[in-house]
C-alpha cells in the first residue's frame, strides 16, 4: 500500500450514515446541555479547537475555527490557544476547559488529574464539568472519524 492509497474505501460518515447521525445527535445534545447549564458556546468551540489541534485533525480545526469566529471569537485568541496558560487573554473558566480538553485528549499517556478537577470545581458546577467532559469525548470521536476518513479541507471562499 503506497502513501497515496486511502486508508478506507470511503468516508465513514457516508458508509455508515446512521452511526454518523447518532454521533451528530450526541454533539447536538452536548451543545444543548452546555446551553442549558450556562457554558458559553465559545468555550465549547475552544475545547473542540484545542482537542483538534492535539489530534492533528485539519478538517475539525478548520470547522471549529470558522464556528468560533462566527460566535465572535478573535483570531488572536485562536492563534494563542496552544499557549493559553501563558497569556492573560483567557479567563480561568476557559483555561480550565482548555486543560480538560488537553488532559482528556491525552489520557492514553496520563489520566486527567484530581488537581484539575479541583480547579474546575472553583469555576464550574459538577454538571458543567460533566458536559465539558462529554464535549471532549465527542470531539475526540469526530477527530478520529475525520482523520480515518481523510476528510479534506476546502479552500475558504473569499469575502466580497
Amino acid at each position: 500500500m503506497s502513501e497515496n492509497t486511502p486508508r478506507l474505501a470511503g468516508y465513514l460518515d457516508k458508509q455508515l450514515p446512521d452511526l454518523y447521525q447518532a454521533l451528530s445527535g450526541y454533539a447536538e445534545q452536548v451543545t444543548a446541555e452546555a446551553d442549558r447549564t450556562g457554558i458559553p458556546r465559545t468555550t465549547l468551540e475552544l475545547v473542540n479547537y484545542r482537542a483538534s489541534q492535539i489530534n492533528g485533525c485539519a478538517f475539525c480545526l478548520d470547522l471549529h475555527h470558522r464556528r468560533a469566529i462566527g460566535l465572535g471569537e478573535t483570531e488572536q485568541r485562536l492563534a494563542l490557544v496552544p499557549v493559553y496558560g501563558e497569556v492573560e487573554l483567557f479567563n480561568e473558566a476557559e483555561k480550565v476547559a482548555l486543560e480538560l480538553a488537553e488532559q482528556i485528549t491525552r489520557m492514553s499517556t496520563a489520566r486527567p488529574t484530581a488537581e484539575l478537577f479541583s480547579r474546575a470545581r472553583l469555576v464550574y458546577s459538577e454538571e458543567q464539568i460533566s458536559v465539558l467532559c462529554m464535549a471532549c469525548i465527542g470531539i475526540n470521536a469526530f477527530n478520529r472519524l475525520s482523520i480515518l476518513s481523510e476528510h479534506r479541507v476546502r479552500k475558504a471562499r473569499s469575502s466580497p
